[in-house]
């Protein structure tokens, strides 16, 4: 089993960045990607980002592209999410989870997950 704990989120104006980190603990030889999901208010929970374990191959919805690193220290077991210009859209609570199959995007892939961290863009 892998355990995944979240923390950076907060409260950030339109424009400006934050950046979220995951660590990882446990089984981590079994995953083979970690990535980044979000879900806002009253919405599904959608695909942000994800990074191959190994190596440095990265994924990235459309909606972030530009704007979103994600990025790993494999030493620390710690994914990080460079969120740049934000955006009130971008309010929601990040999760990262590990995927030890060979989607990036689906969520049926992805084994476990953390707790969460909260972002709030303000316009």
């Amino acid at each position: 089993q892998v355990q995944l704990v979240e923390s950076g989120g907060g409260l950030v104006q339109a424009g400006g960045s934050l950046r979220v980190s995951c660590a990882a603990s446990g089984r981590t030889s079994s995953i083979s990607r970690m990535g980044w999901f979000r879900q806002a208010p009253g919405k599904e929970r959608e695909f942000v980002a994800a990074i191959r374990w190994s190596g440095s191959s990265a994924f990235y919805a459309d909606v972030v592209k530009g704007r979103f690193t994600i990025s790993k220290d494999s030493v620390k077991n710690t994914v990080y999410l460079q969120m740049n210009s934000l955006k009130p859209e971008d309010t929601a609570v990040y999760y990262c989870s590990v995927n030890s199959g060979s989607s990036w995007t689906n969520q049926d892939e992805y084994d476990a997950w953390g707790q969460g961290t909260q972002v709030t863009v303000s316009s």
